[in-house]
Order: structure tokens, then sequence, then C-alpha cells
């Protein structure tokens, strides 16, 4: 950190960052942050589908001769990656900051993804998936940090809840690929599966150009003693706006927050905030992530023996079946999402978990009575899901925005983790082993286990709907104060859309307000639930 832009630490400044990013229209320059942060999710659906469906070609002896459990192993190891990435970029995202994030973690995926189409055996390749899942893990931390900060709060909800959904778009893709990829009559077996490696890291490269045009977080800059820089970076980002068409109001004084330079938080730290000052907002996002992943996974990754176990598909058909699925969870968070900004987000949450919940039990009696086909049950999850994936995008929203600037990509790389322990491992192997055997397979056992994936879900909602917080239109200091937000008892008054910075005194040394000693070292205020 420069000497220039830093504070003295307990030493109070005013900014209008917040306030002057939040009041901007939508303009070109959005659309940039959205497509150059947005691929993160469709890499990883992308990833996602291309392994499944590379499975079966890597125990051809053409390939690498793997073995079935070696196959189901590789999937593990990148949802391994993907938790350790998170927990570590996620610290790194909060210390380092956005921009620096974003960056090196793309670079890994890309190189990591690009060797695992260059390995010769099976360890080669699970150290490509590991090291690749780490850097999509560290993309969900920084980038949704850094989508939360830059977007206006007026399209906070629809851009997060969109840009989380955009992870079927890469479902899509990675099934459309695989259709011509592995497919032996056009590729040769040898070189179709080592191509798939390829489509993700060349989408990144077209992305990482773009995301050199993305500026830093001022509000990152702004809480990490770099006021002066924080401004500055508005002002090139207000000059961009101007150009391509947007107007600026102005920006009153009295919505400037006071910052002081605040340390790196520590373990400890961040233990005292999520339990004990933000208690009720981490059960709130501990039950969200967890409750919609349950039902997520558990119905995503059985839903192929389904298909095979009670109604006779060859894997051919099932990987047809995967379109119209895929579709109806890309439909729902892009069509719902404004909907958490004009309804709000207690309202919407409810409301979409609800609704999947109450589709899902609707479907487990229809699917023990014997009445659905395979058509008709792929059309009920398609509804099902419509609701649940805009549920579960939100949830990533909720807790990338209810907690403090300085430690949020920490707490979405917390959540995220226990996300995807909790469904990528509880669940899948749950529904597995509620899937009947035999020409008439028994129905019972996955029946009660749709039942308890529509509780889970519904349970989701209720603690949303009174837990939930309110942050539709709010700015992200007004849902989670800063930690290093003061209030000092005479704030420097300033005029215009930039806050005159502090004057000098004779010899030139800069004067900046001082805490009372009542109020140095205060705790973020405990929020309401």
């Amino acid at each position: 950190m420069s000497t220039e832009h830093a504070l003295d630490e307990g030493r109070a400044i005013p900014s209008l960052v917040p306030a002057r990013m939040d009041r901007l229209p939508w303009t070109r320059f959005h659309w940039m942050i959205v497509v150059g942060l947005g691929v993160s999710w469709i890499l990883d659906g992308l990833e996602i589908q291309l392994v499944s469906l590379v499975g079966n070609v890597l125990k051809e002896p053409q390939t690498l001769g793997l073995s079935t459990q070696q196959v189901g192993l590789l999937a593990s190891i990148y949802l391994a990656g993907e938790v350790v990435g998170a927990l570590v970029f996620g610290r790194l995202t909060d210390k380092w900051g956005r921009r620096s994030l974003f960056i090196i973690t793309l670079l890994v995926y890309l190189i990591a993804s690009g060797a695992a189409g260059l390995s010769w055996d099976f360890w080669s390749l699970a150290v490509c998936r590991f090291v690749a899942g780490m850097g999509i893990g560290g993309e969900y931390a920084a980038i949704n940090s850094a989508i939360d900060e830059l977007i206006p709060s007026k399209y906070r909800g629809r851009v997060d809840i969109g840009v989380n959904g955009t992870y079927w778009a890469g479902a899509l893709i990675g099934s459309a690929v695989g259709l011509v990829f592995l497919n032996d009559d056009l590729v040769p077996i040898e070189w179709g599966w080592r191509l798939c490696f390829l489509i993700g890291p060349v989408m990144g490269l077209m992305i990482i150009y773009l995301r050199r045009h993305i500026p830093e977080s001022p509000r990152w800059l702004m809480t990490h003693g770099r006021v002066e820089e924080a401004e500055a970076t508005v002002d090139r980002i207000e000059e961009t706006v101007r150009r391509q068409g947007g107007e600026l109001r102005e920006v009153t004084d009295d919505e400037a927050i006071n910052v002081v330079d605040y340390p790196p938080v520590t373990y400890r730290e961040i233990a005292r905030v999520m339990l004990r000052d933000y208690r009720s907002r981490s059960f709130l996002g501990f039950s969200m992530m967890v409750t919609q992943a349950f039902l997520y996974n558990a119905i995503f990754f059985t839903y192929a023996l389904v298909l095979n176990t009670y109604f006779g598909l060859d894997d051919s058909s099932i990987a047809l079946y995967f379109f119209p699925f895929a579709i109806g969870n890309l439909a729902g968070p892009l069509l719902l999402g404004h909907l958490f900004d004009t309804i709000g987000r207690r309202k919407m949450i409810l409301a979409t978990y609800s609704i999947s919940a109450v589709v899902l039990f609707i479907t487990a009696l229809l699917f023990n009575a014997g009445v659905l086909t395979a058509a008709t049950l792929t059309g009920l999850w398609c509804v099902v899901f419509f609701f649940a994936s805009a549920g579960a995008s939100s949830a990533y929203l909720t807790v990338s925005e209810i907690f403090p600037i300085e430690l949020r990509g920490q707490a979405i790389s917390f959540f995220f983790a226990i996300s995807q322990l909790t469904g990528g491992v509880v669940a899948p192997f749950l529904f597995a082993s509620l899937i009947g055997e035999g020409e008439n397979p028994a129905r019972g056992p996955l029946t009660v286990g749709y039942i308890i994936g529509a509780c889970v879900m519904l349970i989701g909602g209720l603690i949303a709907w009174f837990f939930g917080v309110d942050a539709e239109g709010q700015s992200l200091e007004n849902v989670a104060k800063p930690l290093s937000a003061r209030e000092t008892a005479s704030s420097t008054r300033f005029q215009g859309t930039r806050p005159r910075l502090p004057s000098t005194d004779a010899q030139g040394r800069r004067i900046t307000p001082v805490l009372p000693p009542d109020q140095q070292g205060e705790k973020p205020e405990k929020p309401s639930a």
C-alpha cells in the first residue's frame, strides 16, 4: 500500500464512494462487468458436465484406461479442489483485493484445465482436476464479492442471481460439445476427450483480456485505507458512464461514510463477527446454502440412474433429457431475478423455495403412484428447478451481501465449502442408496427421499422469511456496516460529488478527524435479524 493513499490507523476520513457507486445508471460498463466476471459459473457448469460425459470414454484402452472407481474419484477430486480453492482464495481476496484474485484464479483454472488435456495417466489428470477446481472455487469468492461491490444497489439482486444461474448455460455448452467431440464418427476417440478439456481454457482466454479493463472494487480500496485511490477509481468509472450516455445525480454530504484503515481480519475476529455479532445471519446463510445444495445435488447426480432404473432409458437417450432439465434451471434465475429487487428478497426467497418444495412433493406422490413417464417426470423436474434454481442463486446472493466487506470473500467461501460438502457428498450418496434394483424396483424409498428433499427446501424458505434481510435497493454498507466504518463527533463536511479531502496545517501536514476515545475500536453494531 502506498503511503500517500494510506490512512493513519484510528483516524477516520469521510468518503462518498458507496453512494457514488450505487447511484450509477446501467450502462455498457456494467455489461462488461457481467460478461467479464460472470463467465466463472459458465466455466464451472462446463467443467462438471464435460467430466461426467468423458467418464466412460476415459475407461477405454485407447484413452487412459481408467477404472470405474477412478472415474468417480475424479469428480470428488474436482469438488475437493473447489472447496480448498474457495477457502484459500476467499481469504486472499479480502486481503489482496478483488481484481488481483479474479485474474489469478482464472489463470490457475486456464493452466490446470488446459494441462488436463495433456494428461498421460490417472494421477496426472487428478492433479490437474484438483488445481482446476481450486481456480473455480476461488472464482466463486472473488467474483461474487466484486460483482456485489461494483453493481449499483438497484440492480444487485437480479445481476447476482442471473450470473449464478448461468452455471446451466455452461452445462448446456458442455453437453453440446460432448455430442461432437465424443462422437468417434466425427473425432477419433483418443483425441476427443482431450479437446473437451481445452474448451474452457479457450473461453477463458477470451475473457481474461476483458477482465484487465475491470477496475479494483472502490469499496475494497476505501475500507483498506486507500480512500484517495478509491475516489480516483470512481472518477474514472463516472467518466466512462457519462461517455456512454449515463446521467448522474448529485450526491449529498449526508451520504458519506467515515472509514479508518482497518488491519486484515484475523480468524479469531471472523469467528467473533460471524458467530456473535452476526449470529442470526450466519444461521440464515448456513440454512439457505445447505438446503438448496441438498435438494439440487440429490436429484441432479441421480437423475440418470432414475431414468435408467425406472424407465429403462439408455445413456444416449438420457443425454437428450438433460437439455430441458438444464434449460429450466437456466430460465428461472434469468426470468425471476428482477423480482428479488422489486418484490423483495425475503418474499421471493420464501416463494421460490416453497413453490419448488410443493411441486417436488406432488412429483413424489405421482412417481410413487406410477403414473409418470420419463418425459412427464423430466417436465416436473423442470418446473421444480425453474424455481429452485432462482432460490439457490439467491442463497449465494444472500451470503455475499449480509456480512461486512472486510470478510465478504471469506464468508462466501465458508458457506460455499459447507454447501459443496453437504450437497456434493451426503445428498447424492443418500439418494443413490434409495434407488431400487431388479426388474420391478421399489419406488417407496426414493419417494420418501423426494419428500424429505421437499421438506428440507421448505424449511430453508421459512428460515429465510423469519431471519432474512430486506437488502433490496440498499447499499451494502447499510446492509452490513463495514468493520472500518466509524462515527465521528463532527464529520468533515464536503461539497459536490466528491468529498473534500482533509485540509493541511501550516507545515503542510494533513489533518484528519480523530475518533473520540470512547469510540476508538468501536465494534460493528449488532444487526437486527
